[in-house]
């Protein structure tokens, strides 16, 4: 792979096909499409074989100067390696999903997605911070048009709160941007993360940050536009909000706050926990009394992305791979949620959850899906979520058992709303004609819930193939950040009586030690 820039050609592979979507028939666009993001994806494994795992921090890096102060700059770590491969596994199963479903304006349909599959590769290949910027904003553009003009009947308000809300926050992380250059003398994210910024601005530049990430993620109370967006946008946009565009706030915490600004994600981070205790126990009673089921499962992302956070901010290698592990499984399983509910929406053409009932009877194969996905979403042992939990919940016991209690709660809470929406639409009597006449999959619904199964099975069963490419970078980033570490709750000395008994034990010499000394 020495000289081939093989991320170009991923990015350039969706932007051709776009354009010849605009030149041909429905039909052939949804081929053009699909053809285009197979080929990606093949490019994506090749990527993925060819990554050495034992080798560089950054691989793959081509550079090109464009103009004083911008930079052509991609290349890509583990961290970014998994984000990628996530994105191009899912964009040709969003295509199959929006084959029959979408019938107007089929192009433009086709060309949203590809020219959104272009920036979302660029978001996690960007080497250049301007270069970052762009990319990560307009994915904007092509996620808005998708939302407004193939969203359902109040969708011009979805697009417009979707759109305004992440753009406000990134206001901010522009003018930040500006003074990093300023006084850091590059655009190069490599060596920005390396610069040590005084400590007395990274206050205001990780709040600059923070605006924007936490709205991507999205964080709670900035998490409003999210349920509004997922009933709104067609099954395939839901998909691909969920398993991609969430990602890319948590990869900004990952790639900026935290290694740029170590000294105030420390000072943040009990404001990260408190706002993700919140999000976690408030999202998932929120979604236990939902009726629609794009709405249940919105909310339950918001759930999940709040054990991200937790774990982002535990300041420990458990806890920074847990949330990339929860970030990926989250991926893979709300994508296939979605999925679910628009396989039964394009039969019945509602979200309700109360018109369906006993699809296990007419849709046996469909109910198996369904219920390996709803287990995932659990984190039962063996599926992609349970590793990234584990690991996450054990990061922040380390800082706290407080915030690790309150979080397990949420998991609790998440398996009590999903066991419940699945006895509600795949078990009891069918009360409804229209429902009970609901013929199984067919194929090309087959092809695109098997792969995302297969791929849950194979993360919850072999976590390290997903671990190790992004172990050392993992590694790196926590050796980064450790000298500001918060401080757990027995040094806080918070006056609960699990931090009292765990102060004097950290403060306990051994008989052995006095000795020493």
């Amino acid at each position: 792979m020495d000289g081939f820039p093989i991320l170009s050609v991923m990015l350039l592979v969706p932007l051709l096909a776009a354009m010849a979507c605009f030149l041909v028939d429905a039909r052939t666009a949804r081929m053009v499409a699909l053809v285009a993001t197979l080929i990606d994806f093949a490019l994506g494994v090749v990527l993925w074989c060819s990554y050495d795992i034992g080798g560089a921090q950054w691989q793959f890096v081509e550079k090109a100067n464009v103009f004083s102060g911008f930079s052509y700059a991609l290349g890509i770590d583990g961290i970014a390696l998994t984000l990628i491969m996530l994105t191009v596994f899912l964009m040709p199963i969003c295509i199959l999903a929006s084959w029959e479903s979408v019938t107007k304006r089929v192009s433009e349909y086709m060309a949203a997605f590809l020219v959104m599959e272009l920036l979302m590769i660029g978001v996690f290949a960007a080497q250049d911070i301007f270069l970052f910027y762009i990319m990560f904003e307009a994915g904007l553009i092509p996620m808005y048009l998708i939302i407004g003009v193939w969203g359902g009947d109040n969708r011009i308000y979805a697009s417009y709160k979707f759109f305004l809300y992440t753009l406000l926050g990134s206001v901010l992380m522009l003018i930040a941007i500006f003074w990093m250059i300023q006084q850091a003398g590059t655009t190069d994210i490599p060596t920005l993360m390396q610069y040590d910024f005084p400590a007395s601005a990274q206050t205001w530049l990780w709040l600059a940050f923070f605006a924007s990430f936490a709205v991507k993620m999205p964080m709670w109370p900035v998490h409003t536009w999210l349920p509004d967006a997922h009933v709104q946008a067609p099954t395939a946009g839901s998909v691909i909000l969920a398993g991609v565009l969430l990602k890319m706030g948590g990869y900004g915490f990952i790639r900026f706050s935290l290694p740029m600004f170590p000294e105030a994600s420390a000072q943040f981070a009990w404001l990260v926990f408190a706002l993700s205790m919140v999000a976690v126990v408030y999202t998932s009673l929120v979604a236990l009394v939902q009726s629609d089921m794009k709405k249940l499962i919105a909310y339950s992302s918001v759930a999940h992305m709040a054990i991200v956070t937790v774990g982002l901010f535990a300041f420990n290698v458990q806890g920074l791979e847990g949330a990339m592990m929860v970030m990926l499984g989250h991926g893979l399983v709300s994508g296939a949620l979605f999925l679910c509910v628009g396989v039964i929406y394009d039969r019945l053409h509602t979200r309700e959850i109360n018109r369906y009932g006993g699809l296990s009877i007419n849709m046996p194969k469909y109910a198996l899906f369904f219920m390996l996905f709803t287990m995932a979403s659990v984190g039962l042992p063996g599926t992609s979520n349970f590793i990234g939990e584990f690991l996450a919940l054990a990061g922040i016991y380390q800082i706290s058992t407080f915030v690790a209690l309150v979080c397990t709660t949420g998991i609790i809470l998440g398996a009590a709303y999903m066991l419940y929406l699945y006895r509600r639409v795949a078990f009891g009597e069918q009360k409804n004609a229209d429902a009970a006449a609901m013929p199984d999959l067919n194929a090309r619904e087959w092809a695109m819930l098997a792969p995302i199964a297969a791929a849950v099975l194979w993360m919850g069963v072999y976590p390290e193939s997903f671990l190790a490419p992004m172990r050392a970078d993992i590694a790196a980033l926590d050796a980064r950040i450790a000298r500001a570490a918060p401080e757990s709750d027995s040094q806080l000395k918070i006056g609960t009586p699990t931090g009292k008994i765990a102060n004097e034990i950290a403060h306990h010499e051994e008989p052995g030690e006095e000795g020493a000394h």
